[in-house]
């Protein structure tokens, strides 16, 4: 922090006197990480930075793909749209898919800019370059709300989502518990491959950050092997199941926990395992809650997966949008912030993620209608998991 001569002699000369305050402000350093999260106080952005938003009722809706995971056209498009529609009555909604392509992506987001959007909720194929979109928007005036995933730009305007850095530490937790219980025929000197996400997307460097919280010390003290770790492009499920089938012929099958980020890539890791009679015999994590996982797990192809509340994340980004539009101020409603490359801190909303497995199926995901009976138990036999009748 700079004192006031210093402060004196850098902005004078520069801004004039009626500035000091704000280079002042500017002037304080931050080495927290980027891309975590803490729930301290976070300041709301200025209305006048993002003028369009008073009175906006045409706000753009941009998500990232749909291959990888079926979570973002089965429940967040059909929530967002509920949710913001019922806070803010009588606005329009621009909704685009990128597809698992971030320059469409920024297509998407020029088109809805030219027909009128002055909010914007992104949820980003890539976190550095949906960069370009924030600042086009902040130079229209429009605010943009990161939703799911980070954006790291320091003009983002609001984050929500979840403690992804938690979701990581309970994947990891999880596994930590399974051999220290014995489960799963685990041993010390259990082989470990640890399959992550998408290098460009920032949720998935919190996750493996978070999980390696829990595992780092069983790896350092001998108890875990961890014979692979790699990010998966895109989140690419082929790639997921190809990069399984190549730890196994390396380890010729010795491959005891296999840590996968998402259910749509563990599914794939299970095809893998299933083609050399080893699913159901390794632990294997996942994320989201997919129909999938969710079946997998009852089958006993799969462990756990994390199940993220998404009505939750959409209620809150359409309590976002409705105040940016009344022109109501937002801390009640932000509960801490979320650092972005350079220091800058997001005001943020994160819900809070919960761990599933075939003990609490019928207590999350079924008792809050995000998934129902019927569909979990199509096609599987009478009994499965406890839950099937």
């Amino acid at each position: 922090m700079y004192n006031l001569k210093q402060v004196l002699h850098r902005c004078l000369p520069i801004l004039g006197v009626l500035v000091l305050a704000a280079c002042t402000n500017n002037s304080a350093s931050n080495s927290s990480t980027p891309g975590t999260s803490d729930t301290g106080a976070s300041t709301s952005p200025s209305n006048t930075v993002f003028s369009a938003a008073k009175g906006c009722l045409n706000v753009g809706v941009l998500l990232p793909e749909s291959d990888s995971s079926s979570r973002y056209e089965a429940y967040d498009r059909p929530l967002l749209d509920r949710e913001i529609k019922a806070a803010l009555p009588g606005v329009t909604l621009q909704y685009a898919n990128a597809n698992n392509n971030a320059t469409t992506q920024q297509n998407q987001a020029d088109a809805a800019l030219t027909k009128g959007a002055c909010i914007l909720v992104i949820d980003p194929n890539d976190s550095d370059q949906a960069a370009v979109i924030v600042q086009k928007a902040k130079a229209s005036g429009v605010p943009v709300i990161a939703y799911d995933r980070l954006i790291q730009d320091p003009d983002t305007a609001y984050y929500v989502s979840f403690d992804n850095q938690r979701v990581g530490e309970l994947q990891g937790q999880y596994i930590a518990d399974q051999y220290k219980a014995g489960n799963y025929g685990l041993k010390q000197g259990a082989n470990l491959a640890m399959i992550n996400g998408s290098q460009t997307d920032n949720n998935a460097l919190l996750f493996r950050k978070g999980a390696l919280n829990a595992l780092q010390p069983l790896v350092d003290s001998g108890d875990l092997n961890l014979v692979f770790d790699q990010y998966t492009p895109n989140w690419d499920n082929a790639k997921a199941q190809s990069l399984m089938e190549g730890v196994l012929t390396k380890q010729s099958n010795n491959v005891q926990i296999a840590y996968v980020a998402n259910d749509g890539m563990a599914n794939t890791v299970v095809a893998a395992l299933r083609s050399q009679k080893l699913n159901g015999k390794v632990l294997v994590t996942g994320q989201d809650a997919t129909l999938t996982g969710i079946q997998n797990i009852l089958t006993g192809d799969q462990a756990m997966t994390i199940y993220k509340p998404i009505a939750q994340e959409a209620k809150a980004t359409a309590r976002l949008v409705a105040a940016l539009s009344k022109g109501e101020d937002t801390s009640s409603i932000v509960n801490g912030s979320t650092e972005v490359k350079g220091g800058a801190k997001i005001p943020s909303l994160l819900e809070t993620p919960i761990i599933v497995d075939k003990k609490n199926v019928a207590q999350t995901v079924i008792a809050d209608g995000f998934l129902t009976q019927e569909q979990i138990c199509s096609g599987l036999s009478a009994g499965a998991g406890g839950i099937c009748p």
